[in-house]
């Protein structure tokens, strides 16, 4: 259940958004010109090695490359969290997942006996949250959810439950049912990426004549993983099938989906409403890197190693963002509601929202964002491997520090890479650059008490269990 406490904290963090944008709009009477459509595409677990574009052939997405070559592909982009709903969370408000005090995915791991005590987190975006769509409202956008949600407490997100997308701006409504692993057979509607792209489609022709935000968050790649045995055997029969950095069934899904983005472009073409379009394709987090190694990055989802975080991110903007563009600046998930924002043309205050605008860098005024750092915050175990952590990125350099070593002293407390020079993490230069270390941690801690981020404890327990 959602606590006062809780409760309390979500207004007193996410109302004033909305406040902020309605003192500012003020009232006019000059036309504005119509403002750009947005499609965001937003895989599942897909991986950072998992698209053509980043020079990883073997999976086929040529409409995804497509984006990225008519558009501007970010090198160095992030998720907000290592895993699914805090990233979803910090897209839809701006926020981050630490100050959401959303941080582990909705419902979360059961709480089994373990060195330190995870934090009790909100089981849902509470519906004082200012979303993008509801801001989006005051520009006249009509706005569309199609696919996976994961932001209430409902696995199977039927009509009418009150942490639907419906109940946080969304005017049309399709949700497709998150993937459970002991269902036999699976629904339907797991993986339905032809479903979601047809919805999706209806969409966009029923609203061509008004602006609209269609959002279009696939199940592609999550487990359970199955696809047409036909398209499997294809990417069975592909050289280096069998190497861990390949899987042929997300092979499979991933193509699937693929397909679907490509039927979305050709429908924006064929209305005539390509040049208006900005088309923005990214992940949640990366892969789980049992399934699929993250090579050349470290570890995979439920890990701030890069195999965690880091992510595909792909923008076409036709006549502002000039082809085949590449930025090496480091973003982050939760930039996008800001961004919006700017494209849009909708007024917000600016001390509102965890992400930095990233309208500069689209329009190629700018190489660089005017802020210091990137943060996440994960107090969390996980199934996966995944150990409670945070993180920076300053620069070049990464920070993780391990909160079993904080609070137990026992073990490492953090590590620091060049990710620029080792984006494997393979040399903790913690010992050798320790005043860098210790300053970066010291950012760290104070970002973690600046956002309110939920600390751990310590547990009855006395076992700890090696850091990976």
């Amino acid at each position: 259940m959602i606590t006062p406490q809780h409760t309390l904290h979500a207004i007193g963090i996410l109302a004033g958004g909305i406040l902020g944008a309605a003192s500012l709009s003020g009232a006019t009477t000059s036309p504005t010109p119509r403002p750009p459509n947005i499609v965001f595409i937003l895989a599942d677990d897909m991986g950072w090695n998992q698209v053509g574009y980043q020079g990883f052939t073997w999976y086929e997405t040529p409409n995804i490359d497509r984006i990225a070559r008519e558009g501007l592909q970010f090198h160095d982009a992030y998720s907000s969290a290592p895993i699914c709903s805090p990233t979803r969370a910090a897209l839809m408000t701006g926020k981050a997942p630490a100050r959401l005090h959303l941080t582990d995915y909705i419902p979360g791991n059961p709480h089994r006996e373990q060195p330190l005590v995870t934090p009790r987190q909100l089981p849902c975006l509470p519906l004082e949250a200012t979303t993008i769509p509801e801001m989006l409202r005051s520009r006249d956008y009509v706005s569309g959810h199609f696919g996976k949600w994961h932001l209430g407490l409902d696995y199977h997100y039927q009509p009418g439950r009150i942490f639907d997308p419906a109940s946080q701006g969304f005017d049309d409504v399709f949700t497709a049912a998150k993937p459970v692993d002991d269902l036999e057979p699976p629904p339907p509607d797991a993986h339905s990426a032809e479903a979601i792209t047809d919805r999706a489609i209806r969409f966009i022709e029923a609203n061509r004549d008004r602006p609209f935000f269609c959002y279009v968050p696939h199940n592609v790649v999550h487990r359970p993983l199955y696809e047409e045995e036909s398209l499997i055997e294809k990417y069975r029969r592909k050289p280096g099938a069998d190497q861990p950095e390949h899987n042929p069934i997300m092979g499979a899904m991933i193509e699937r989906m693929d397909r679907g983005i490509g039927r979305i472009l050709e429908t924006l073409k064929r209305l005539g409403l390509e040049e208006n379009t900005i088309v923005i394709f990214t992940s949640d987090n990366g892969n789980y890197a049992a399934l699929q190694s993250q090579a050349p990055l470290r570890a995979g989802k439920s890990t701030l190693y890069e195999g965690g975080i880091r992510v595909p991110m792909a923008v076409r903007w036709p006549g502002v963002i000039a082809p085949g563009r590449v930025s090496n600046e480091p973003v982050i998930m939760h930039d996008w509601f800001s961004t919006i924002m700017e494209i849009a043309g909708v007024p917000y205050r600016p001390d509102y929202a965890d992400g930095t605008s990233l309208l500069p860098l689209l329009r190629g005024e700018s190489e660089q964002l005017p802020r210091a750092a990137l943060y996440w915050h994960y107090p969390h175990y996980h199934h996966f491997g995944g150990r409670p952590s945070s993180a920076i990125r300053k620069g070049d350099y990464k920070l993780i520090a391990w909160h079993e070593g904080e609070l137990l002293d026992r073990g490492p407390r953090f590590e620091l890479y060049n990710v620029i020079s080792d984006p494997s993490e393979t040399k903790d230069r913690s010992l050798t650059q320790p005043e860098l270390a210790a300053s970066l941690y010291q950012e760290l801690l104070a970002w973690r008490r600046e956002v309110g981020a939920q600390e751990m404890s310590v547990s009855s327990s006395t076992a700890l269990p090696e850091t990976p």
